[in-house]
């Protein structure tokens, strides 16, 4: 049974039902395209195992932890992919089939390698900005001033930019979420 309030897909074809569920949680078009492309990957794969083609319904844990150690093993997928193909299928199974397995819980997620970040110096900054002009020279310094992701910056409006005060409001930005710099 569905959550509450959540309407029924319209859909007949899976991959349609997974579009229009993410579109119905209003999920950024990156993550539409992310999740259709790996949720078609998993149906594709499960054809081409034991017992052919067969409905993610009729898969289960044993399916799904095949496909993640084959994404690991075979295609060597960095931590970050694996785990955007996991969500995915966690995905298509919680959101569009309805399937609130236990197991999909104890699932293990891959641990991110942890880098130490590079930070150019000062003069390296303002060498970089020497060679750019126009626009990506404003937004390059926009950037680097306010901590604005690319995709923020690229989407402000002159309505976000408080001059008096200082501050940028970026508008649904990571996570759906509004916020100052």
């Amino acid at each position: 049974s569905m959550k509450p309030g959540t309407p029924p897909l319209r859909s007949a074809r899976l991959l349609d039902q997974v579009r229009e569920r993410v579109r119905y949680m209003h999920y950024s078009l990156k993550t539409e395209k992310a999740y259709f492309y790996w949720v078609r990957f998993f149906i594709r794969w499960g054809a081409t195992q034991p017992g052919g083609m067969r409905h993610p319904r009729d898969m289960g844990v044993a399916e799904v932890e095949a496909f993640l150690s084959m994404m690991a093993n075979e295609r060597k997928v960095s931590a970050s992919t694996h785990n955007q193909a996991l969500s995915a299928v966690l995905f298509l199974y919680r959101e569009v089939l309805d399937i609130d397995l236990p197991w999909l819980n104890n699932i293990g997620r891959p641990q991110q390698t942890k880098r130490i970040p590079s930070v150019l110096t000062q003069d390296e900054v303002a060498r970089l900005f020497s060679h750019m002009d126009g626009i990506t020279a404003l937004l390059g310094r926009l950037l680097y001033g306010t901590g604005m992701r690319l995709m923020e910056g690229l989407r402000l409006r002159v309505k976000d930019v408080d001059f008096a005060r200082h501050t940028i409001v970026v508008r649904e930005a990571k996570g759906n979420k509004d916020r100052v710099v």
